[in-house]
């Protein structure tokens, strides 16, 4: 269940430190106009680009704010988590699933605001495939294709473009032959269109797992068996697709003959087997 861990302030009368890192190739962050509207709202900013977390973590700044997309996220959220840092997201990526599934507000004025006045911070989970962190899901099968052809398509369809992704997805790639258990018990075994592992269980700009809690340290764990394609590529819960396999676990293990492209939070990685774990409490996030 999720919980408010506490509070935190500047001192009074002293402005909030905030060390931002903004990704600068996320959808829509242009990361001097985000820390202009950190500024706006009384915070002293000092920027940072996406491959500079730790010099971040090091400035001394009261919080860390992450501008950029979902791939972005999880990241930063491990660093400051180390850090005892609290984390505010600035939802400037395309879909946005992680801020939409937690609550922050998806317009970048009242998310600069909560990022730099909000008081109330909550323990959030991760999740981890090896030693990669994600806030949302990792996926191997049909989400990798996916997301690789809603490159093209985000720019000019926006979050449409993973819709269009799933589509050519769906009728073109070939199912995966993998292995799935979760704590040691056999979950799935055989050719499957997708096995998702989920911790906040938001992805492709819509999709979900529903019974994923962010909150719970433990993964949801879903494995789709490879069947007739129609009807493949749908809306809601993909836990309620007739061939989902569907396990909660601490830990998990897809075991893939050779290598395969695995979606982590939109980002692709090209990976064989891979062992998953939860983490509860991992990192602080700025909520109210």
């Amino acid at each position: 269940m999720g919980r408010t861990a506490g509070t935190e302030n500047a001192s009074v009368g002293t402005a909030l430190r905030v060390a931002l890192v903004a990704n600068a190739g996320s959808g829509t962050c242009d990361p001097d106009q985000c820390a202009e509207w950190l500024r706006t709202f009384g915070a002293e900013v000092e920027p940072f680009a996406i491959d500079e977390i730790e010099r971040a973590v090091a400035a001394g700044a009261d919080r860390l704010v992450v501008a950029g997309g979902d791939g972005s996220i999880a990241p930063v959220a491990a660093a400051a988590g180390r850090a005892g840092i609290p984390l505010a997201v600035l939802p400037a990526g395309t879909a946005n699933d992680f801020a939409r599934r937690i609550g922050v507000p998806p317009e970048m004025g009242p998310a600069a605001r909560l990022a730099a006045r909000g008081t109330d911070v909550k323990r959030l989970e991760l999740g981890w495939m090896d030693d990669r962190p994600f806030v949302n899901v990792a996926s191997a099968g049909l989400p990798g294709p996916a997301a690789r052809t809603a490159k093209a398509w985000k720019k000019p369809l926006g979050p449409l473009g993973y819709a269009a992704g799933a589509l050519l997805a769906g009728v073109t790639t070939k199912a995966v032959n993998v292995e799935v258990s979760c704590d040691g018990e056999s979950l799935f075994g055989g050719d499957a269109w997708q096995v998702t592992v989920a911790a906040s269980g938001a992805f492709g700009a819509g999709s979900r797992i529903q019974e994923a809690d962010p909150h719970d340290g433990a993964l949801e764990v879903v494995a789709i068996e490879a069947g007739p394609r129609v009807g493949l590529v749908r809306s809601g819960s993909v836990s309620e697709h007739p061939r989902a396999r569907h396990a909660r676990c601490e830990r998990a293990t897809l075991r893939i003959p050779g290598l395969t492209e695995y979606n982590v939070d939109g980002e692709l990685v090209e990976r064989g087997s891979a062992e998953f774990r939860g983490q509860a409490d991992a990192f602080s996030l700025v909520v109210g």
